[in-house]
């Protein structure tokens, strides 16, 4: 049984010792960014656009009638759980 058990650990040994294999990680190199020079001097301006045509003006609307309607919210009702 001591002979088992022994066999037993070191095949067990043996399988994950293999199976553990170092990861190789590759790092990657900074590039330095080029530092940018002063601005240059200005473009020349650009035309100037085209203005929007007004709209033409909406009908008249129509008048009331006596009536006033009142809409009123339903009460809100308590939270089921």
């Amino acid at each position: 049984m001591n002979r088992a058990l022994l066999l037993i650990t070191l095949f067990a040994a043996t399988n994950l010792a293999a199976c553990n294999k170092p990861e190789v990680v590759a790092v990657p190199v900074a590039v330095p960014t080029p530092v940018p020079g002063p601005a240059g001097p200005a473009g020349p301006a650009g035309p100037v656009g085209n203005t929007g045509d007004t709209g033409a003006t909406g009908d008249k609307g129509r008048t009331g009638s006596e009536t006033t309607v009142v809409v009123i919210p339903p009460a809100a009702s308590a939270p089921s759980n």
